[in-house]
């Protein structure tokens, strides 16, 4: 459990500094992108909702603590 943490933390270490030199308009652009990853896969399934595991929403929330809450929200 140990290790998982740690290779996560890495991992977002990473995302993060991707992140840095990208402007608000590019992170809105990913954002996007990854709602409609979500949406694609949800009628792929047929299930209505995708269930997450907690290390899913912990890597997708990661990159998501830097922008402010309006982009978030929308």
């Amino acid at each position: 459990m140990l290790l998982r943490l740690t290779c996560l933390g890495v991992v977002n270490a990473f995302a993060t500094l991707r992140l840095l030199p990208m402007s608000d308009r590019d992170k809105d652009a990913e954002i996007l992108a990854l709602r409609h990853q979500i949406t694609v896969l949800e009628h792929q399934l047929d299930t209505g909702k995708v269930r997450f595991t907690p290390r899913d929403r912990a890597f997708l929330a990661a990159p998501l603590y830097r922008l402010p809450l309006d982009v978030v929200r929308r």
